[in-house]
């Protein structure tokens, strides 16, 4: 019996432990490949938010309560369903988002470790013991925030959900999950049924898909105590403000415009083989895809013709019915925005070296030579498969034109010599740095974080960033006898 099929999740959300009917009805779930209807998700309104997050409220005390050993278990549990279902799982990511097979297997072994990773924070230790001039016991102790609401974009819905959620709840909170709609049942019916699976008690996890109203009304509840988003700078603006103005942390990973930098010492094929997957990987639609290439005068024209080559071979399709490199984009407004930006960027002076068409939602990689600094698929996030190459004469101009972005998530330096690399990087300023090789890397166990416009810093990841995102520190004194005070 598969994931599903023991539930009767159509047209439902998960609250309070039971799949259930959501307030606004249902609507369907569509294969951006052929447009077919899947299923039906549930709709819910800001009612159904503020009843799961106060149900969530109520069952985080006791699940905060449960031996650390208890909270590991159904972590290692959940770690150990993302492969148990791997072949439903996979299929449903393959065709409700459009991620090719590989990228659909990635995201497993990411979940798992994920699952993994967080099984060992209950058991980290949650405080220390600090000096006092009193004659007291002085601690500093870590504590679970509560109820963490977390909303995930539709692009890779599994990592970008489960790497907040399993820490969250690993530590002791409840999490109130708002997957984008688009990507629902990937980025939430599954989730939530994995870890109902897995033993959570009911209400641990709520998962509730939603627009903006929905997000607003999880953001704005009292209930909740963190936000932890991934999705636009624009969207994560926003987001901070609601939740500053409610003096509510929100961890936000937000967009980039990553660049890659291939110095005059670097091997050309092995650079247009990173440029290839950097950029064209998922279609683009990744964070930390490669936006900016700058490419040492000496060796520019050989890799611009090489990489127009490569992605004129490459094949787009479904990538459930055939082997491809690329499939579809997530829906026709996603496709027109890509567009846009690349026939604008070639009215500004652009040198279209391959691709710039779609059939439908299919995009066809596209290489843009020549690209102005100011063109808009230079400048800005275009979140499609679009790599923009400019020239550069020297590694300073390199390093300061890179740094000449109001993103600051990752970077991708190629050079034959790593330490040249490592200084070059030093000058340009983002949450990530990889020397020889691409932008796109993501490791269950590694801090993950842009700065500037890509996000507030790295809270994803890692057991220190976990540890500062879902807990909070409380200061606790004892003493043995009450003191005497003056007065």
């Amino acid at each position: 019996m598969g994931l599903l099929d023991s539930v009767d999740w159509q047209g439902s959300i998960f609250r309070n432990g039971e799949w259930t009917a959501a307030r606004g009805g249902d609507y369907p779930v569509v294969e951006p490949a052929t447009g077919n209807e899947l299923g039906r998700m549930g709709k819910p309104t800001p009612e159904d938010a503020a009843e799961a997050a106060a149900s969530a409220a109520e069952a985080q005390r006791e699940w905060a309560a449960q031996p650390h050993t208890a909270r590991a278990a159904v972590l290692r549990k959940a770690g150990d369903l993302w492969q148990k279902y791997a072949e439903e799982i996979s299929g449903w990511n393959v065709r409700e988002v459009g991620a090719v097979p590989g990228l659909a297997a990635f995201a497993l072994h990411v979940a798992a470790e994920e699952c993994y990773q967080a099984a060992g924070l209950p058991s980290r230790a949650i405080g220390e013991i600090l000096p006092s001039e009193e004659p007291r016991l002085s601690m500093a102790r870590r504590m679970p925030v509560g109820v963490v609401a977390v909303i995930s974009p539709f692009n890779v819905p599994i990592i970008l959900g489960v790497r907040s959620v399993a820490p969250a709840l690993a530590l002791g909170n409840a999490v109130v999950l708002k997957p984008d709609p688009r990507t629902a049942v990937t980025g939430g019916t599954l989730m939530a049924r994995v870890f109902e699976e897995a033993g959570l008690p009911p209400g641990v996890l709520q998962m509730l898909p939603g627009g903006v109203d929905v997000g607003e009304a999880l953001i704005t509840d009292p209930n909740v105590q963190v936000v932890s988003f991934t999705g636009s700078t624009a969207a994560g603006r926003r987001i901070g403000e609601l939740a500053g103005r409610h003096l509510k942390r929100a961890h936000l990973e937000l967009g980039g415009n990553s660049a890659l930098l291939v110095l005059d010492d670097a091997d050309v094929d092995q650079a247009v083989n990173l440029a290839t997957w950097g950029s064209f990987f998922h279609q683009g639609q990744i964070c930390m895809t490669a936006g900016r290439h700058f490419i040492a005068d000496r060796l520019y024209d050989d890799f611009v013709e090489r990489l127009a080559a490569k992605a004129d071979a490459l094949p787009v399709g479904d990538p459930a019915s055939g082997e491809v490199a690329l499939g579809p984009v997530i829906d026709a407004g996603q496709r027109d925005r890509i567009h846009g930006m690349v026939t604008a960027s070639v009215d500004q002076g652009a040198k279209l070296a391959s691709g710039g068409t779609y059939e439908q939602l299919f995009y066809r990689p596209t290489v843009l030579a020549d690209v102005p600094l100011d063109a808009p698929a230079f400048a800005e996030e275009v979140f499609g498969p679009v790599a923009p190459v400019t020239r550069v004469t020297s590694v300073e101009q390199a390093a300061e034109l890179a740094a000449d972005s109001e993103y600051g998530l990752s970077l991708g330096i190629v050079t034959r010599d790593a330490m040249r690399g490592l200084a070059v990087a030093e000058k340009i300023p983002t949450g990530i740095v990889h020397i020889n090789d691409q932008t796109v890397n993501d490791e269950a166990n590694a801090p993950f974080g842009g700065i500037r416009a890509s996000g507030t810093g790295s809270r994803f990841g890692g057991a220190t960033a976990n540890m500062e995102a879902f807990t909070e520190t409380r200061w606790i004194t004892m003493r043995g006898e009450p003191p005497a005070y003056p007065f």
